[in-house]
């Protein structure tokens, strides 16, 4: 990879988009992010130039990736909110997929998710999946990274779940709490990310991490690593999101969606084939266990009060 190329990140003051960003530039990789959130406390100072992260403009999208070679792109919304859809969420790719074409733009490595499908049941991963079948359509090269369940420290879940297991002397579980997840550290997932944005041939990767724990175990883990006294008590998934919408409306949060527990359950966020990473969980909570879960983490306030 030749210094002087030029790398878009869309979101490089976000949370994946954060560690694609500082692997490049360890890597003496110059990088243009596309955002419309330049944050006060900016990581990268003058070491990364903005642009627009602009939609309703095409031309001049296209015009900010002139000259660059990679896009990595992490864009996309957890959960619908207020005027922000999915099928929005879908066009506006759409949009910068054809604005990269436009500008030159030699490959695509694109953020999913583990089992995406445009004809999933479930609308997170079947607009992931459509989005995925549009890069394909645009002719870009391209690569896939398809990661499980992200942790690291700007995490939301994993810290909100210690945050629980800190503050309420009871924390309940959907169902049985058999399923099964692979939790990956933020950082695997850069580098994977910034691997196969060297290569040329198209590639799907699942990316995951080496454990693979029920989401009993993966309770009882962080309960153990934070030294918690709470009791897991288990309930029908129907009671389990009416009481865990009951708390989004106490931290102000949407903390869970029926979706996210509907893929937890359905074991989509594991893989049987997933590209090597070698950060534990259980070894990054042990690290990090005084710190995680001492603040509760708004996904409200960090990404649709904007």
């Amino acid at each position: 990879m030749e210094n002087n190329v030029l790398n878009i990140v869309t979101g490089a003051f976000g949370y994946t988009g954060k560690y694609i960003t500082q692997r490049l530039l360890s890597m003496n990789q110059n990088v243009k992010t596309l955002t419309n959130h330049i944050p006060s406390d900016n990581p990268f100072e003058n070491k990364i130039t903005a642009a627009p992260l602009n939609f309703n403009n095409p031309q001049e999208l296209a015009k900010s990736m002139e000259g660059a070679s990679t896009l990595y792109n992490t864009y996309w919304i957890r959960f619908p909110y207020k005027n922000k859809t999915y099928d929005d969420a879908v066009a506006n790719t759409k949009v910068l997929v054809t604005a990269a074409k436009k500008a030159g733009i030699r490959r695509i490595v694109h953020i999913s998710i583990t089992n995406a499908s445009s004809s999933s049941p479930l609308a997170y991963f079947k607009g992931k999946g459509i989005v995925e079948d549009i890069i394909k359509d645009s002719g870009i090269s391209f690569a896939f990274l398809r990661p499980t369940l992200i942790f690291g420290k700007e995490d939301i879940l994993i810290n909100n779940i210690a945050w629980f297991l800190r503050k309420f002397p009871v924390f309940s579980v959907s169902g049985s709490g058999q399923y099964l997840v692979q939790p990956v550290f933020v950082d695997d997932v850069a580098a994977a990310a910034v691997d196969a944005g060297r290569k040329s041939e198209n590639l799907i990767w699942d990316v995951a991490g080496p454990e693979t724990f029920t989401f009993n175990e993966l309770i009882n883990l962080i309960k153990e690593k934070i030294s918690s006294s709470v009791k897991i008590i288990h309930l029908p998934p129907a009671i389990s999101l009416l009481s865990i919408k009951l708390l989004g409306l106490l931290v102000g949060d949407v903390i869970l969606t029926k979706d996210e527990i509907k893929g937890l359950m359905s074991n989509l966020l594991m893989s049987n084939n997933p590209h090597p990473c070698s950060t534990k969980l259980s070894a990054w909570l042990s690290a990090n266990a005084q710190n995680v879960g001492k603040k509760y983490t708004s996904e409200l306030k960090r990404h649709y009060s904007k």
